[in-house]
């Protein structure tokens, strides 16, 4: 597994998760089978966004279609309030929960 990791400050979440919410169908399209969004408790303008996908080439195609179409139009990122920071990331391994279980 793979997951596009993605963080950027924002204006506004609420604004922010609207535009993220429009883009569900383009997200399930590109292959993401997961996606998770968080917050640093001391940064509330701030969101950090993981995408989960079997190749890396399909989390590299959807990298390419938001640096084209969504950040670089202010119309789909209107709280976008800076440069996405991006890696792709490839999953090695699984955390236990806190039973010692493994996810």
């Amino acid at each position: 597994m793979f997951t596009l990791h993605i963080e950027h400050p924002i204006t506004d979440y609420d604004t922010w998760r609207t535009a993220f919410n429009r883009f569900a169908d383009l997200r399930t399209r590109a292959g993401v089978l997961r996606d998770t969004v968080r917050q640093p408790t001391e940064d509330l303008r701030y969101v950090v966004v993981d995408l989960d996908f079997e190749t890396a080439e399909q989390a590299a195609h959807l990298l390419e279609i938001l640096r084209a179409r969504v950040w670089a139009d202010p119309a789909s990122s209107p709280a976008l309030a800076g440069t996405p920071i991006t890696k792709i990331l490839e999953i090695r391994g699984v955390a236990r929960d806190a039973i010692g279980a493994y996810s």
